[in-house]
């Protein structure tokens, strides 16, 4: 995939908005109820990160890493200021925060995941851009300090011996989202900038 493992300006991405999109079919029937269908089986994040240009420093280092990215070619790494973490963006990541599996005394490989829940309800999104050195895992709610790496590039979590059948496998972490670029061009008016117009320079997450 073509995929570069650098992170976009997070200066520049702290001013930016979007988030969570998801496609929905509705049908409205003629007796006034409605039939909905959910034609996406996970969300994708849309951005647009040209609130964050401040300065035409900003806008300097959003051209020369458009261009590095050879437009909307390469996916890169974002981080979403309002979620980026296992936990809540002000709380302290634990190693208790996700179940991200559970032993069966053969499996070895786990993938991170986040589960959002509000209510009865939830939804689980697949981590495959953790932030390197920030992962922490737990086996049976006891945290291990060795026998596991994490590759950062998939998210996978993977033991040296598979953990017990039963056992809770859970994990923190903070993350970053696969994005690439929405638009193969960037259409910039210095004038209008200088005069306080902020340019428009969409993103949309990658999934992976």
């Amino acid at each position: 995939m073509n995929f570069h493992e650098i992170r976009f300006p997070t200066a520049i991405a702290f001013h930016s908005t979007g988030g969570p999109e998801r496609k929905t079919e509705i049908v409205a029937l003629g007796s006034g109820f409605e039939e909905r269908n959910a034609v996406w089986a996970n969300s994708r994040r849309r951005y647009d990160v040209g609130s964050g240009v401040k300065t035409l420093d900003d806008l300097s280092a959003v051209i020369a890493f458009f261009e590095a990215r050879l437009g909307r070619l390469y996916g890169f790494r974002f981080k979403d200021f309002a979620d980026f973490a296992s936990c809540a963006p002000a709380a302290t990541v634990s190693p208790l925060d996700q179940v991200i599996g559970t032993g069966n005394g053969a499996t070895t490989v786990f993938q991170l995941v986040k589960t959002y829940t509000s209510g009865p309800a939830s939804w689980t999104r697949k981590i495959a851009k953790p932030v390197a050195g920030s992962v922490r895992v737990a086996v049976a709610g006891v945290e291990r300090t060795s026998g596991f790496s994490v590759d950062p590039t998939t998210g996978l979590v993977s033991f040296t011996a598979a953990p017990a059948s039963g056992t809770a496998i859970t994990a923190g972490y903070q993350f970053d989202c696969p994005v690439r670029f929405d638009s193969d061009s960037l259409s910039i008016n210095l004038a209008s900038f200088a005069a306080g117009e902020i340019p428009s320079v969409p993103i949309v997450e990658v999934l992976l």
